[in-house]
């Protein structure tokens, strides 16, 4: 039988609940567009960018893998504030 245990570290998995927590922020500032918390929607993503940007740089020191997946978060969060996928009209 194969042990399931694996070593994941600490700093890892919180640099992962940030990652998420960023692309929540981005989500949430794309749902809130048109409505009256827009303006709140848009300050949480402002600071969702900052956040995983300044986990990028400190990422760097993790090895090139974790500055990558950082970065790509960033990508992802920045695409999916700004590119509009809704019909046009």
């Amino acid at each position: 039988m194969l042990p399931l245990a694996v070593a994941v570290s600490p700093v890892l998995c919180a640099f992962g609940a940030v990652q998420l927590l960023g692309l929540l922020a981005a989500g949430v500032a794309r749902l809130t567009e048109g409505t009256r918390h827009e303006q709140g929607g848009q300050w949480l993503c402002l600071a969702g960018l900052a956040m995983v940007g300044a986990l990028c740089g400190a990422a760097i020191q993790f090895g090139p893998d974790t500055t990558a997946t950082c970065a790509v978060t960033l990508a992802v969060m920045t695409l999916i504030a700004v590119v509009d996928v809704a019909p046009r009209g």
